[in-house]
């Protein structure tokens, strides 16, 4: 008993001392309970949970205070250096050229299996072989549509997901790291299988197959071409504004919000696009609401910089009452537009409305909210006069005078077919963009197999019915059949003509040879030569009377506002012409086609019913020069100048077809009348469709939005 009350006092005596020794300000060493000396400062992990010495009421107190002074200290500590490994494994991995040594932070040999080096290796020989072609490929999917790929780009993207693993490692546990190790293995060894996508090329079901003799040539996209002849990065492709123009003094530190009723590849989202863009250029501030985000524009607004809004309901709603002035660019936004206006009835005087449609039933969705808006803005006259017109049956009353915007050849386009643009530089001047244009047609055209005696007729738009793509098929299949039939009725004759000719020069050269040769003046040699020469100078004339085989190619094949059944159509009536199946190509959606406008002989917009609401593919053939053979509807015939810059034709297959055909047949026959037409195709855009003339237009419709709001 007395011993252990000796023990204990002794213990309580040490405890003590430890602890007026760890509370003492002075000093540079103190005591342990292991009789050792330590720096004052240094942590005593050991001393915490030792088992050498029984844990005793002091020294626990003495050392939940030291750590509880010092805790955030020791965390900082611990901080820092997990930080600097985390930084120094990164930056090794990084510049590394066996990365996989560092998978274990450096710790050890390498430690993998031969799946993982096959993978690296298949990789590695993947990517190798991708560096030595060209860029963007041209491959075909299952339906035989064709995607345009940056194999480049996608071996990039999932090295750098690869590159993530060890960020993300040093930030979790050790369980956690296993756990995230085994997954980027496995995804190491599933890369290859990875499908990539692009949404520069817009996807839908399968609709011409890959491999057949009967709808004919699936060609294209030339993107890759386009880039490599051209010699410009796809950066330079974005709008450059006139700082001194009454357009950018108005637009500066403005902020504008555009609503998208989809996101697809034809004239409306594309033009919203372009706005946003010029907009963004000159210095406004941009937001974008996609009430649909089908098709292929996606990657274009994130390259763009134009940002897109998530939300199309309350927070575009908050960004449109923020905004000077809401431009909505279809009449499917009336549904946005009239949630906005019930959100927040005095944001109607803020919205203009570009419609671009020119059907009933989308004047039937939008009546509701027409006379609220401040202003409507049209593409062209007749489709003025028409909505003016459906709006007195209606009774409706619009708040102001509608305003005229027709569309504009983007700077893009005018750039490549060697029209000044904001574009040009001393390097890339007009004359040297028409040399490289030709340089483009030469190599597009052999690709898709076309020699000079063929004349490539274009039509790029969504395949449905108001676009008139069978009608057109019709017409050209009824002039390939009909100019094969001629053909056959040309050769008969040619050779009961040869047969005639042919007595008859050998009377005429008889007559011509007697009294030559009784005077021994001309040898048989002589004349032999010379009846040669003859039959030589008459050969050019007849070249350049001969006819041209006729080449049409439709797009665009998978774009999201084709329509299914009328696809189907094109393709059965094809399936009943099988010999002529080599006179169709068809090709993709894309957003590069002035490849295709530089292949192309002739361009054919047929839309039915009240015909076009303007076409900007229309003002974009006739700047790359292109004679345009269009229906006498709609903004058609206030574009196209019969016999001027194009033909027109009635709308209808009785009234229609015949006369396309015929048209077809003219131009085919006379290259010289293609040739003028096409130059004065370009004078007119030069004169009235360039993005100057549009944007000084929308001058007049921002300052009326905007005046007494």
């Amino acid at each position: 008993m007395i011993v252990e009350e000796e023990s204990n006092n002794r213990g309580e005596f040490q405890a003590s001392l430890a602890k007026l020794s760890s509370l003492r300000s002075g000093g540079s060493f103190k005591s342990t309970l292991s009789g050792r000396s330590t720096p004052r400062n240094s942590p005593t992990f050991r001393r915490l949970n030792t088992s050498r010495t029984p844990r005793k009421d002091g020294r626990s107190v003495g050392s939940s205070l030291w750590f509880r002074s010092n805790r955030v200290l020791l965390w900082l500590l611990l901080i820092t250096l997990w930080a600097y490994l985390g930084f120094f494994v990164q930056s090794r991995w990084a510049h590394s050229d066996k990365k996989e040594e560092f998978s274990g932070f450096g710790t050890g040999p390498r430690n993998t299996g031969s799946n993982d080096d096959s993978t690296s290796l298949r990789r590695d020989l993947i990517a190798s072989e991708d560096s030595l072609s060209v860029n963007n490929e041209t491959v075909i999917n299952k339906g035989g549509v064709g995607r345009t790929i940056n194999v480049a780009l996608a071996m990039k993207g999932n090295d750098d997901d690869d590159d993530d693993v060890p960020s993300r490692r040093k930030a979790s546990s050790k369980k956690k790291k296993s756990k995230r190790s085994s997954r980027g293995k496995a995804r190491g060894k599933n890369k290859p299988k990875v499908e990539i996508k692009n949404n520069d090329i817009e996807e839908q079901e399968p609709e011409i197959p890959e491999t057949n003799s009967t709808y004919g040539l699936l060609v294209g996209p030339f993107g890759s071409t386009e880039d490599r002849i051209l010699e410009w990065s796809p950066q330079k492709r974005s709008g450059t504004c006139n700082r001194k123009g009454d357009f950018a003094r108005l637009v500066w530190s403005r902020r504008f919000i555009l609503i998208f009723h989809e996101l697809s590849m034809t004239g409306a989202p594309l033009s919203m696009m372009e706005l946003a863009t010029e907009l963004l250029s000159c210095g406004a501030t941009v937001s974008a609401v996609a009430l649909s985000r089908k098709g292929g524009l996606m990657s274009e607004l994130a390259r763009r910089r134009i940002k897109l809004l998530e939300d199309k309901a309350d927070l575009s709603f908050k960004t449109a009452m923020k905004a000077d002035l809401v431009i909505a660019g279809s009449a499917v936004c009336a549904s946005w537009i009239e949630q906005y206006i019930e959100h927040f009835p005095a944001g109607a005087s803020q919205v203009a409305w570009w419609i671009m449609e020119n059907r009933r039933e989308y004047f039937n969705r939008t009546k509701g909210v027409l006379d609220r808006v401040k202003m409507l803005v049209f593409l062209s006259e007749s489709q003025s006069k028409q909505w003016q017109k459906w709006c007195e049956e209606e009774n409706i009353k619009l708040r102001s005078r509608p305003e005229i915007i027709p569309l504009s050849v983007n700077d893009e386009l005018a750039f490549v077919a060697g029209i000044p643009s904001t574009l040009n530089t001393p390097s890339f001047d007009t004359d040297k963009m028409i040399e490289k244009k030709q340089l483009l047609r030469e190599s597009v055209r052999k690709e898709m197999g076309l020699t000079d005696h063929d004349m490539l007729v274009i039509s790029l738009s969504s395949i449905n019915p108001g676009k008139g793509q069978l009608l057109l098929l019709e017409s050209a299949i009824s002039v390939v059949e009909h100019g094969q039939l001629q053909d056959d009725k040309k050769m008969k004759k040619s050779s009961n003509i040869k047969e005639g000719l042919s007595t008859l020069t050998r009377k005429q050269r008889i007559r011509k040879l007697l009294p030559m040769l009784k005077d021994g003046k001309v040898a048989l040699k002589d004349i032999s030569i010379n009846s040669l020469s003859r039959r030589k100078q008459v050969l050019p004339n007849n070249k350049t009377t001969t006819q041209q085989s006729l080449k049409v190619l439709i797009g665009s094949v998978g774009s999201k506002s084709n329509k299914a059944d009328y696809v189907k159509s094109l393709l059965s009536f094809l399936a009943q012409h099988p010999n002529t199946s080599k006179t169709v190509l068809w090709t993709p959606s894309t957003t590069q086609v002035a490849s295709l406008y530089s292949a192309a002989d002739v361009y054919v917009i047929n839309s039915q019913g009240l015909g076009e609401t303007f076409g900007r593919v229309t003002i974009e053939a006739m700047a790359f020069g292109l004679p345009v053979l269009g229906t006498d509807a709609g903004g058609t015939k206030e574009i196209v100048e019969n016999n001027v810059t194009g033909l027109l034709h009635p709308v209808g297959r009785a009234a229609g077809n015949d006369v396309l055909a015929q048209n077809l047949v003219y131009l085919l026959k006379n290259q010289l009348a293609r040739k003028q037409m096409g130059m004065e195709g370009r004078k007119k855009v030069e004169r009235m469709y360039l993005k100057q003339h549009m944007y000084k237009k929308f001058v007049e419709v921002i300052v009326r939005c905007m005046r007494n709001k």
